[in-house]
C-alpha cells in the first residue's frame, strides 16, 4: 500500500486506520519491533498525521490497549456463552468460546494487551497500566456468574474475583505457550485442563451441568 502524498491524500481518519493497524502488527511484531514508520506506511498516513493524533510511540501503544479493550468488550458481550440459564454453564461455555476462537495464525488469535504488558511492565508504566485494565477489566466480566455458581453450589473457600483472575492466567499463559511452540493446539490443550479445573471446583467433573 502506497503512502498518502499531496495529490493522493489520506481518506477517512487517520486515527482509527493508525489503531487498527497496531492492533495486527503489534500481536505480529511485538510493541518494540513495531515502528512509527511501519504503522504509517501499513495504514497510509503521514508522519505529520501520526504525531497529530499520538505526540509518542508509548501515547499509540495506550491508545491501542484501549481501542483493544473496546472493540473485545463489544466481542465478548455478544458472544454465545451467555445464552445457557445455568451460570456454570455460562461459566464453561466462556471456555469453550475461548477455545473455539484459537484458529489461524499465532497473531489472529493471541492477546495485543498480553503481548505488550510482557514487553512494557518495567518500561512504560502508562502502557502496563492500560494493559491491566484491559486484562482485569475482561475477568470482571466473569465474576457475577461465578458469584452465583459458588451460592448455587454452596462453595466457599475462595472468591469469584479470584478465579476469574485465574481464567485469564491460563488464557495468557496459554498464549504464551502456543508462541514458544509454535502451535495453537498447544493453546487449547490449556484451555481443556482450564475446563477439568473448573469441573472439578465445582464438583462436576462430568460433561452433565444444567443443575442444580
Amino acid at each position: 500500500m502506497s503512502r498518502p502524498t499531496k495529490h493522493h491524500p489520506e481518506r477517512g481518519n487517520a486515527r482509527p486506520r493508525l489503531l487498527d493497524v497496531a492492533l495486527g502488527m503489534i500481536r505480529l511484531k511485538g510493541f518494540a519491533a513495531t515502528s512509527v514508520d511501519d504503522l504509517c506506511q501499513a495504514a497510509a498516513v503521514t508522519k505529520g498525521s501520526y504525531f497529530h493524533h499520538f505526540k509518542s510511540k508509548d501515547e499509540l501503544g495506550v491508545a491501542a490497549a484501549e481501542h483493544w479493550a473496546e472493540t473485545t468488550t463489544a466481542f465478548f458481550a455478544e458472544a454465545p456463552y451467555h445464552l445457557p440459564k445455568n451460570p456454570l454453564d455460562r461459566i464453561l461455555a466462556y471456555v469453550a468460546f475461548r477455545k473455539s476462537i484459537i484458529v489461524g495464525a499465532l497473531p489472529e488469535f493471541t492477546c495485543l494487551v498480553g503481548t505488550m504488558v510482557q514487553e512494557v511492565y518495567a518500561s512504560s508504566p502508562a502502557i502496563r497500566d492500560a494493559c491491566a485494565a484491559s486484562i482485569f477489566g475482561h475477568a470482571a466480566t466473569l465474576e457475577p456468574d461465578i458469584r452465583a455458581a459458588m451460592k448455587e453450589r454452596n462453595i466457599s473457600g475462595w472468591t469469584a474475583e479470584s478465579l476469574a483472575r485465574h481464567t485469564q492466567t491460563v488464557i495468557q499463559g496459554a498464549f504464551i505457550l502456543a508462541k514458544a511452540g509454535n502451535s495453537p493446539e498447544l493453546a487449547r490443550e490449556s484451555l481443556d485442563h482450564l475446563e477439568q479445573y473448573i469441573r472439578l471446583l465445582f464438583g462436576c467433573p462430568n460433561k452433565e451441568v444444567s443443575s442444580p
